[in-house]
């Protein structure tokens, strides 16, 4: 009689536990605690100026305090090498990659390539220049390479602000090197690409600048 007992007792927890299982299956499970939302911009990015207005006010004279750093003058009186020595020769240079590395960014967002009735130097037989139309052909066509032609350049400015920290002078004159090529490489390709005697000449600069820098701080 014992015997019957536990059996029927077995068999009842059995049956519940079953029932527990085939329950719990059945039931919905509680979803995951959602993600948190993306923080929202603080503002949307409004362009203000033309991308020729941006070179012309913003970039170009920020990647003049990196060209201007390093140089070999001729003067009457011989030859004269110009290295940033001073906390302040190298605090222009940092403002000069800061201001590169964050400001080639404002070219992401879409802007016109010109000011209004600015078509470039882009009619006529001796056009050297390619019209915003052409150049917003170009970006569309590779929006790829637009955004690695801005991502060369911005490395470039990480590049010098890490030699900012060294203060090495030397470095220096490869750096400028580096970001004349990252400069003309997207001149060629967007202002006035084609031009088979631009090349030349942009090869020709990159050489005699290669020759003009001191042996310690060419490219190895």
């Amino acid at each position: 009689m014992s015997n019957g007992l536990i059996g029927t007792h077995f068999v009842s927890c059995a049956g519940l536990l079953i029932a527990g299982i085939l329950s719990s299956a059945c039931s919905p499970s509680k979803p995951n605690p959602a993600a948190p939302p993306a923080p929202a911009l603080w503002g949307d990015m409004k362009p203000i100026v033309s991308v020729k207005e941006l070179m012309r006010d913003m970039i170009d004279p920020a990647a003049d305090n990196i060209f201007d750093a390093v140089k070999i003058e001729t003067t009457k009186t011989g030859t004269v090498e110009r290295v940033p020595k001073t906390d302040q020769d190298w605090e222009r240079i940092r403002i000069g990659a800061v201001t590169l590395a964050e400001g080639i960014y404002l070219l992401k967002v879409p802007r016109p390539f010109t000011p209004a009735g600015d078509e470039n130097n882009s009619t006529g037989q001796d056009a050297t220049e390619l019209s915003p139309a052409q150049i917003k052909a170009k970006l569309e066509a590779d929006p790829v390479l637009w955004n690695a032609k801005i991502e060369a350049l911005r490395n470039v400015g990480l590049e010098i602000l890490e030699i900012v920290k060294k203060k090495n002078a030397e470095e220096m004159w490869e750096a400028g090197d580096n970001l004349d090529q990252a400069c003309e490489s997207c001149h060629i390709q967007y202002w006035y690409p084609g031009d088979k005697a631009l090349l030349e000449k942009v090869d020709r600069s990159l050489r005699e600048l290669n020759e003009r820098t001191p042996a310690s701080g060419r490219k190895r």
